[in-house]
């Protein structure tokens, strides 16, 4: 990727925690954007080490599938699912469920689904307490999924981070990814949250 592609990812999704913040100030919502894009950052790597620890075995996605294809073996091969997980901690360091891929949260997040926030829930708590000893232990923990910043219930919450990751998921598929340009996104919003913070002081 080059930087000026890098420069227009850093800006579309800029663009979209602008649009998408309301009433919520930079610092707060920061907390939310980073987190998704680092569970995106996570789950890409994480797939693509499944990937070459399965070889052959790693499920191809049939047409229009939407679960992560990793959804698909561990639906196959229950009884691998241990023995896989434990060769995963030991290479790659965590696990992540299939259930609780970014691509598997992005497609709750477009249709909508009233799991949403639960899923999310699961899925923070599982990286960062389950995942692999203390390697993520407290790496969440900035970020409160029942906020009323987010909606006054459980529905308004729901809804607000459906079309956050909506959002997101769209921004960046706009893009070729890897996870060397996701890194140096996630470093140019961290820079440009800081520069809004520090207007919102100075003001």
């Amino acid at each position: 990727m080059t930087q000026h592609e890098l420069n227009k990812l850093g800006s579309t999704l800029w663009d979209i925690a602008d649009q998408l913040r309301g009433a919520m100030n930079a610092d707060d919502f920061r907390d939310y954007m980073l987190s998704f894009l680092f569970l995106r950052y996570l789950s890409d790597n994480y797939e693509a080490a499944a990937h070459k620890e399965l070889g052959g075995d790693y499920p191809k996605r049939a047409g229009d599938e939407k679960c992560a294809p990793l959804a698909l073996w561990y639906a196959a091969n229950a009884t691998d699912v241990a023995q896989f997980e434990t060769q995963m901690r030991r290479k790659v360091h965590y696990v992540i469920e299939p259930q609780h891929l970014w691509g598997s949260i992005a497609e709750l997040a477009r249709t909508q689904n009233n799991e949403l926030l639960h899923t999310l829930e699961k899925a923070f708590n599982y990286i960062a307490n389950q995942s692999f000893d203390s390697t993520f232990q407290g790496l969440f923990s900035e970020i409160n999924l029942n906020s009323e910043k987010l909606g006054k219930n459980y529905q308004e919450r729901n809804a607000k981070l459906c079309t956050i990751i909506s959002k997101i998921a769209a921004g960046v598929a706009q893009f070729s990814t890897d996870n060397d340009m996701l890194g140096d996104a996630y470093e140019y919003l961290i820079g440009q949250f800081a520069a809004g913070s520090g207007k919102a002081v100075a003001g």
